[in-house]
């Protein structure tokens, strides 16, 4: 058996007795709004709150619980109760000496519970230890399979690997800081500042979606969804990021710069295709997607770069008149032909038989004019009677 090992970093790391949490809140749709509100919740227990939107956030309680007269347990409680009570939001919440331990703790922690990663040595070996690498921030698809494919399956494996072989597989930067985070080492401070200001779309599919076709429908409804937002609300982004969440609750995000400033959702699908693709994810086990702009800026203040081809006014004037659809009729009123839900309730002899029955769309259970009974007679003379039909006069 394998004796768990640590680093120096790692145990001064535990000296200086750092308590950081992670909130993550349970919101049952996002809320910009109501996020804001979270955030100025938690300022409230303490100023070194970090936003991590739009439903996460990080706290350094270290200076707190001299105020509060408590330990971190019963701080982080407080704190769930609070929400609880005053926004009826459920929080998960991970406790630990750092930000790396504290976001995996979160990770792992079922909604309305706590997750505390004691600041000794050994009780982070003992949670470390037994995860899967890919659970390791930092740690995307293909360094994980770069690091399984070596036999490095666990952190504990990962944390028992010398540094110099790290380094050989991964690269001298990656490989120190693998070897650093896999001895739960993490120096980054908790940084607070004012709640960057996003948009942001979010799609959960029903089970593991392992399909790039199913994902990349779902960054287009996205893409769809934040460029109608913008233009609803005149504004314009910068940059463009698109976070992937795995059935192991692990993320990916990858951000762009776009080349210019823009609201317009062709541009914003463009963009999410091809950090889709340099995610390389292939046959991933891909539990939600979401697309994020930043960088927002009045739309007053943009600038369009004029081309000579007709296809991309065109698309501008087809969104404008999509727009005022969708604000008449609602969203779906219009959308991608991808997006559309074909009808596999029929096969499609009968949808076409159906449909050279009643061209246009009729309703089939409406007769044709010439097919219905005629009306009844209404008689408006006194009343002698039923009215009798009489032949018409030669």
């Amino acid at each position: 058996m394998t004796t768990p090992t640590t680093t120096p970093a790692a145990t001064g790391a535990a000296v200086r007795e750092r308590h950081i949490l992670r909130v993550h809140f349970h919101l049952p749709h996002e809320d910009p709004d109501l996020y804001e509100e979270l955030i100025e919740l938690l300022s409230t227990l303490t100023p070194l709150v970090q936003p991590l939107p739009p439903l996460a956030a990080d706290l350094d309680i270290s200076g707190s619980l001299r105020l509060f007269d408590c330990d971190g347990e019963t701080l982080a409680r407080l704190l769930q109760i609070r929400v609880m009570a005053l926004h009826g939001i459920e929080t998960s919440i991970g406790l630990g000496p750092n930000r790396m331990l504290a976001s995996m703790a979160a990770d792992a922690t079922e909604p309305g519970e706590l997750t505390h990663v004691p600041a000794t040595p050994d009780a982070i070996a003992r949670f470390l230890r037994p995860r899967r690498t890919a659970a390791l921030p930092g740690i995307g698809p293909k360094t994980a399979r770069t690091l399984t494919t070596h036999g490095l399956h666990h952190i504990g494996a990962l944390a028992d690997t010398p540094l110099l072989t790290l380094q050989r597989l991964l690269g001298t930067a990656a490989g120190r800081h693998l070897h650093e985070r896999a001895h739960g080492v993490d120096q980054r401070p908790v940084e607070p500042g004012e709640l960057a200001k996003s948009l942001s779309a979010r799609h959960d599919f029903p089970r593991d979606e392992l399909e790039p076709a199913a994902q990349q429908r779902a960054l287009l409804a996205l893409a769809e969804e934040l460029g109608l937002r913008l233009r609803t609300s005149h504004q314009i982004t910068g940059t463009l990021t698109v976070t992937v969440r795995y059935a192991d609750r692990s993320t990916t995000s990858r951000t762009r710069t776009l080349t210019e400033p823009t609201q317009h959702s062709k541009a914003l699908a463009a963009a999410a295709y091809d950090l889709h693709t340099q995610l390389g994810l292939q046959r991933a086990r891909v539990r939600a997607l979401t697309l994020r702009a930043e960088r927002l800026a009045p739309a007053a203040a943009a600038s369009h770069q004029l081309t000579f081809d007709p296809v991309d006014d065109r698309a501008r004037t087809v969104e404008t008149v999509a727009d005022r659809l969708r604000a008449r009729f609602g969203p779906t009123a219009l959308m991608p032909a991808s997006l559309a839900v074909p009808d596999r309730t029929r096969s499609p002899r009968e949808r076409a038989a159906a449909h050279r029955r009643h061209p246009g769309g009729a309703n089939p259970e409406r007769k044709p004019a010439a097919l219905r009974a005629p009306a009844p007679t209404q008689h408006t003379g006194p009343d002698t009677g039923p009215a009798q039909h009489q032949e018409p006069q030669p």
